[in-house]
């Protein structure tokens, strides 16, 4: 057993609190990290306030970068000494995993959100000798050192700016992968992006690399539509000065939507961009609102062959997309400066009053 210093969420509504725990050492089937980042997200912020689905207290965090310090006997693709960035774990035995789509693997829930343990039950990491909650994601990155599950963690070559990339195991991957995995966008499709936070952006540089025309970002945030524009974007619209379904036929000329991928979760406008679409339209969800939340459908306007789908984690196989999307920076063509704000470790309740505030994209801790 090792110490670490993390922050801890005590209980539903708490502030991040940095505090020493105590870590468990790798399993056969797990790695020792030194974190240096970890990218936050909205998912992070919402257990913190809820306490749902997630056991409290317990440490959070799920888009880690850092450096392998020990592998498990069984661990194979990453040893000591190895950069990783870190996503989702997943069983890798299912219909789903066994397909390469292990974004729907049967356990995900309970792996990545419900437990905070492991498959047996156990947690990694203890304070005062009592199990915390843990293994959030396979990893619980908001640490300066985490036990993950080897499934959650992909190498990186070591010139890796593990900084600049730890969002790429969720919220980059997220927005690209929907865009690329699902609605396969190409040339000259009218695409809409609904919410320009990182998952939005992240979906707008990817239809923008797709070829689509129009690119239509939405949103209340006119810096955020600002800086969709400077990522791709044709055009913007402010949902809330602008009538949106107006401005959609205008720029469309009646034709209707080809594509929309919602991050909001808001009915109010999905229902809007819904019947935005023209025929053999598709409207992508990535949001997870309150359980209950409804969508009302007009069924005779989804008749012409329209499409509602959910999607987890861009669909994607981290292990497939993240060294796809590292070569997408390498390359120029996934500008990871634009949406990061670096925060340490002592401000991570800063960073989480910005993101929700809207001031930074993509806040980061720096735990090195």
């Amino acid at each position: 057993m090792r110490s670490a210093r993390a922050a801890v969420v005590e209980g539903a509504g708490a502030p991040f609190a940095v505090q020493e725990i105590d870590l468990d050492g790798p399993r056969e089937d797990e790695v020792l990290v030194e974190l240096v980042a970890s990218g936050m997200c909205h998912t992070d912020l919402g257990i913190q306030a809820s306490g749902v689905p997630f056991p409290l207290p317990g440490v959070l965090g799920h888009e880690g970068a850092g450096i392998v310090l020990e592998a498990g006997s069984a661990v194979r693709g990453v040893k000591a000494g190895d950069k990783v960035l870190a996503s989702f774990t997943s069983c890798g035995t299912c219909d789903g995993c066994a397909a390469g789509r292990p974004s729907y693997c049967r356990t995900w829930l309970r792996r990545n959100l419900f437990a905070g343990r492991r498959d047996d039950g156990t947690s990694p990491l203890h304070r005062d000798g009592v199990p915390i909650g843990g293994h959030f994601f396979g990893q619980s990155s908001f640490a300066d050192h985490a036990v993950m599950d080897a499934r959650s963690v992909v190498p990186v070559p070591h010139d890796t700016d593990l900084s600049l990339l730890a969002p790429l195991g969720c919220a980059v991957m997220t927005g690209f992968g929907a865009v690329r995995n699902v609605l396969r966008v190409t040339p000259g499709r009218a695409v809409a992006v609904l919410g320009t936070g990182a998952v939005g952006l992240s979906g707008i540089i990817a239809a923008a690399l797709a070829g689509a025309d129009p690119l239509i970002a939405i949103d209340i945030l006119p810096q955020r539509l600002d800086l969709a524009r400077e990522l791709g974007a044709t055009h913007a619209v402010d949902a809330g000065t602008e009538p949106v379904g107006d401005r959609l036929a205008e720029i469309t000329h009646g034709a209707g939507l080809d594509l929309a991928f919602d991050t909001t979760g808001v009915p109010r406008v999905m229902r809007t961009v819904l019947d935005a679409l023209g025929t053999g339209g598709t409207l992508a969800t990535c949001a997870a609102p309150p359980p209950g939340t409804e969508l009302p459908v007009d069924v005779a306007g989804i008749l012409v062959g329209k499409t509602v789908t959910g999607i987890t984690m861009g669909a994607a196989d981290p292990q497939v997309m993240i060294p796809q999307l590292v070569a997408l920076h390498e390359e120029g063509q996934l500008p990871m400066v634009r949406l990061v704000r670096h925060y340490p470790l002592a401000d991570i309740g800063r960073a989480a009053s910005d993101m929700r505030a809207g001031r930074t994209v993509k806040p980061v801790i720096l735990l090195g």
